[in-house]
């Protein structure tokens, strides 16, 4: 295992929130005002919840690919790959449901990013199982925006 270091982990956990936060501006903002004038399903959480859960999230995902990062594995290089995949992912979803106003592409990114978080977790429980434990919360995050996000699809067509 390589040498534990807080400023490689700063970075890794910046550089997930980073991704947040570039994704947002790319958007556009006005979220609060698009998603306030939406039609919800029910458990639509409050709009302040959105950026207080993604920041929690984010600085989970840095955390736990730092982990990969230092481990001594065979899977460490893929696992770390799926990562920045689905990250990538991530990415895209603020800006296509935001940005482009496109529920359904929204819903299609949202899929994806739940599949993609997935195979993450699966890669890196290969490597280290904290790591995957550490983003079940993520996950479930995910699944529960995948139902928001289609709620509003079905809503809002």
């Amino acid at each position: 295992m390589k040498k534990f270091r807080v400023t490689e982990l700063l970075i890794s956990i910046v550089s997930a929130e980073l991704v947040g936060a570039l994704s947002a501006l790319v958007s556009g903002g006005q979220f609060r005002e698009f998603f306030a004038a939406l039609e919800k399903p029910p458990f639509a959480p409050p709009a302040w919840l959105f950026p207080v859960a993604w920041a929690i999230l984010y600085a989970l995902m840095g955390y736990s690919a730092y982990l990969i990062y230092i481990a001594d594995s065979n899977g460490r290089n893929k696992a770390l790959k799926i990562y920045a995949a689905q990250l990538f992912v991530n990415f895209l979803w603020s800006p296509v449901f935001f940005g482009m106003k496109s529920f359904i592409g929204g819903l299609i990114v949202i899929i994806l990013l739940d599949i993609m978080v997935a195979m993450m977790i699966c890669a890196f429980s290969k490597v280290r199982k904290k790591s995957a434990l550490i983003n079940l919360p993520y996950m479930l995050w995910c699944i529960y925006a995948t139902y928001l996000t289609a709620g509003i699809y079905m809503l809002n067509r």
